[in-house]
């Protein structure tokens, strides 16, 4: 993908490696929602199922695949997503809680190059399409 949708900060792949020294692989997935359900979740790679329709908004650090459910995904399509990090517990059911710390997004909107490049690039893989 040449434009990526998500990256994330230093500090935030500080952590991410950190959780994968502990879990192994892990997967992101960011849901729609309030409260927690809007904060990216960072689950071990296996223990999360996919639905059909979630959309991989690509790779992170390497090899971690982020996925956004298609309701969000539809709202945010034009938004480049930076996962951070900050202190304060965020949902028990990401990997990171119990650490004193959360992830979070920060966004902006594509700039029109962006928009552009996308709309050149295959649309993003669906859970349908996974393979792992």
């Amino acid at each position: 993908m040449a434009v990526p949708r998500v990256e994330l900060t230093d500090p935030a792949t500080e952590l991410l490696r950190a959780l994968e020294a502990q879990h192994g692989p892990v997967m992101f997935h960011q849901s729609g929602g309030c409260c927690d359900g809007s904060a990216p979740m960072c689950y071990p790679r296996n223990e999360f199922r996919v639905g059909s329709a979630d959309v991989l908004l690509g790779r992170v650090a390497g090899d971690t695949p982020f996925w956004m459910s298609a309701d969000q995904f539809e709202y945010w399509k034009h938004t480049h997503l930076t996962v951070d990090v900050v202190p304060g517990r965020g949902s028990g059911f990401s990997l990171e809680a119990p650490e004193g710390v959360r992830f979070l997004i920060r966004s902006r909107l594509l700039t029109d190059d962006e928009v552009l490049a996308l709309a050149a690039e295959p649309p993003p893989a669906t859970g349908a399409e996974y393979e792992g």
